[in-house]
């Protein structure tokens, strides 16, 4: 048992390097893109989790199907509220408009 922890606790940690490598080296004009399909990946987990909690047996079950419920809701509503405010970012700035009063000379 200790060794096969052993095993997923190091094959987590490589992959938590690896991914941070892979994402580091992805240019800023592509991280929209990126977090689009992250997003329609974390909606798979997002059923899976469901799926998962509606199978459960036991309470323990039910409490970690519940969390994992939770959790990948927040990362799903989390992943687009970022992807919005990068969007926004492109967006051109409306002008305000000019007033009527303004526009008019002085007589």
């Amino acid at each position: 048992m200790g060794n096969v922890l052993l095993q997923y606790a190091t094959v987590l940690v490589l992959s938590i390097f690896v991914g941070i490598e892979i994402i580091a080296k992805v240019p800023s004009i592509l991280h929209t893109p990126l977090m689009s399909g992250s997003n329609a990946i974390h909606g798979v987990i997002l059923v899976g989790s469901m799926l998962v909690l509606g199978a459960a047996n036991t309470n323990l079950e039910e409490v970690l199907g519940f969390l994992a419920v939770i959790l990948a809701t927040l990362n799903v509503v989390g992943g687009f509220v970022v992807t919005d405010r990068m969007l926004e970012m492109f967006r051109a700035k409306k002008r305000p408009a000019r007033s009527e009063s303004s526009e008019t000379e002085p007589s």
